[in-house]
C-alpha cells in the first residue's frame, strides 16, 4: 500500500451525524483518525465535526453526483480516504408486506442498498488506485434471517452480499471491505419509537431475547467498526460481524422459551 509519510489517516463516515454513525465518528477521532462527518443533515454534521475536530460535509446518498463530489473533494483536500464507513440508512415500521407501498420500498432500496453501492464504488475505486484502504458497511442482523421489517431486512441482506462481492473485486488492490451487523441498538431513533409505543410486534424489552439479555450500545458497534477499519484488521476482509449481544445466536432458542435465565447459584 502506498502511503504519504506522516499523513494522518482519514476516515469518511457517511451518515455520521447521528446514531451509530456519530458514535463511530467520536471513537475514530479519539483513536487518532482525521474524521470527515458526512451527512444529509449538514447542521448536525457541522456540530459534531466541531466537537471532535473533524471536517463536516453535506451529502445525500441517493445522489451519485454528490457522492462523487465528496470522494473527489476528500481526495483533493485530504489526500484521499484511508477508511470509509457507510452508516446511512432508511428505516421502516413493522408492517405486513401488503402494506409496504412501492414508493416506500423504492426509497428504502435507494438509500440502503443503492446508496451503499454508490459510496463503496466512489471511494473504493480511488482506494484501489492508491493501493489500499478499508470500507466498513453497516448492515443488520435483520439481514441474516427472516424479519418482519421486510424491506429494510432485504436491503441489509443485499448489503452483506455486496460487501463480500466487493471484497473479492478489490482485494488484490489492497482494499478490504467488511460489514458490521448491529442488533437492536440504543440510539435516539429506537428509544423514541419505544417511548411512543409503536413500530413493533414484540412486547417488552427486545434485549430479553438476546443471549446477553440486553440491547447494544452505539459505542459497542463503533468499537467493531473502528477495529475493522484499522490496520489491526489487515488480514480481515469479506466478513459480516454481528454486534448484537448474542441476539442472532439466541434466535434458535425461542421455541424453548428463549435464553436460559441463569443465576450465580445455578
Amino acid at each position: 500500500m502506498q502511503t504519504t509519510p506522516n499523513k494522518q489517516e482519514v476516515a469518511v463516515v457517511i451518515g455520521g451525524a447521528n446514531g451509530i454513525g456519530a458514535a463511530v465518528c467520536r471513537l475514530m477521532a479519539r483513536m487518532g483518525w482525521r474524521v470527515v462527518v458526512a451527512d444529509r443533515d449538514a447542521a448536525a454534521a457541522e456540530v459534531l465535526a466541531q466537537e471532535i475536530g473533524g471536517v463536516a460535509r453535506s451529502v445525500d446518498v441517493t445522489d451519485a453526483g454528490q457522492i462523487n463530489s465528496l470522494a473527489n473533494g476528500v481526495e483533493a483536500e485530504l489526500g484521499g480516504a484511508d477508511a470509509l464507513v457507510v452508516s446511512s440508512g432508511a428505516f421502516q415500521l413493522v408492517l405486513p408486506p401488503e402494506q409496504i407501498t412501492e414508493e416506500a420500498w423504492n426509497h428504502i432500496v435507494n438509500v440502503n442498498l443503492s446508496g451503499t453501492f454508490r459510496c463503496n464504488t466512489a471511494f473504493g475505486v480511488q482506494m484501489a488506485k492508491r493501493g489500499g484502504g478499508s470500507i466498513v458497511n453497516i448492515a443488520s442482523v435483520t439481514g441474516m434471517q427472516a424479519s418482519p421489517v421486510l424491506a429494510y431486512a432485504s436491503t441489509k441482506a443485499a448489503v452483506i452480499n455486496l460487501t463480500q462481492s466487493l471484497a473479492c473485486e478489490w482485494g488484490h488492490a489492497g482494499v478490504r471491505v467488511n460489514a458490521v451487523s448491529p442488533g437492536v441498538t440504543l440510539v435516539a431513533r429506537i428509544l423514541k419509537r419505544w417511548s411512543e409505543g409503536g413500530g413493533t410486534r414484540a412486547a417488552g424489552d427486545p434485549g430479553q431475547h438476546a443471549a446477553l439479555g440486553r440491547c447494544v450500545e452505539p459505542d459497542e458497534v463503533a468499537e467493531a467498526v473502528e477495529f475493522l477499519a484499522s490496520k489491526r484488521a489487515r488480514a480481515i476482509t469479506g466478513i459480516n460481524l454481528p454486534v448484537d449481544a448474542g441476539w442472532f445466536a439466541a434466535s434458535g432458542t425461542e421455541m424453548y422459551g428463549g435464553p436460559r435465565r441463569a443465576t450465580s447459584q445455578s
